[in-house]
């Protein structure tokens, strides 16, 4: 007999939500800082200037994701919450029709018309609310996500990401600082991608060539300006 537990356990879609925001915060982190501090180590002799901007940039950059993340994510509990309001009352008003449209849904999903009505009343009698807010809103445990817990792994994950292309800028000679960067965040980015592949259970190969594609395009563009617009400080 199968476990259920277990063989949920097995899937990886309930991590999404939070594996989403510290995938993008360490990217984010490790993409932006090392092409600041490559754009910044194009137009300078010093090392002094390149630190600066990259910690800057690694502290603006850590409160702007977390931020970001809570707020985009509380707009989208808020609408949820909303819409699970309207249900509420729908369900009071006019039972019937709701489960009309509960019926219709599984209807189209493939179910015979018959026993798609015998299902969405069995459904109803076990958990109105329940099943309107799974079915008929398309929210359920996964699909939700948690504006703090978001924020704290966006933020904690751009900080870790953006700490390594500072490491770099510590230590890395001033005269081939570009290339050194760029170098060392390739190896920071497939490793990130491996870990989040693994995580997610996807291809690796996939989230390596995709990750490290963007952000050397973005390391090329930012390493271009600072040629362009460098006034070698």
């Amino acid at each position: 007999m199968i476990n259920i537990d277990n063989y949920l356990d097995s899937h990886y879609i309930h991590r999404s939500n939070w594996l989403r925001a510290a995938v993008l915060g360490a990217n984010d982190g490790i993409i932006s800082i090392s092409s600041l501090a490559i754009g910044i180590a194009a137009a300078s002799n010093t090392r002094e200037p390149i630190v600066l901007a990259t910690v800057a940039g690694l502290v603006a950059g850590a409160l702007s994701m977390a931020a970001g993340e809570y707020v985009s994510v509380s707009s989208q509990t808020d609408i949820e919450n909303a819409d699970i309001e309207r249900e509420k009352i729908e369900l009071k008003e006019m039972p019937e029709a709701e489960l009309q449209i509960l019926a219709q849904i599984y209807e189209k999903r493939g179910l015979k018309k018959d026993t798609a009505l015998q299902v969405a009343k069995e459904l109803t009698e076990a958990d109105a609310l329940g099943t309107h807010i799974r079915d008929e809103l398309g929210i359920n445990e996964i699909s939700q996500a948690n504006p703090l817990q978001a924020a704290l792994a966006s933020g904690s994950a751009f900080t870790i990401g953006g700490v390594l292309p500072l490491l770099v800028t510590l230590f890395a000679p001033v005269n081939s600082m570009e290339y050194w960067l760029y170098g060392f965040t390739l190896i920071f980015l497939i490793i990130l991608g491996t870990i989040s592949a693994k995580t997610g259970g996807s291809s690796v190969t996939k989230a390596i060539i995709r990750i490290t594609v963007w952000g050397t395009i973005a390391m090329g563009l930012s390493a271009l300006v600072g040629y362009l617009f460098g006034v070698n400080v």
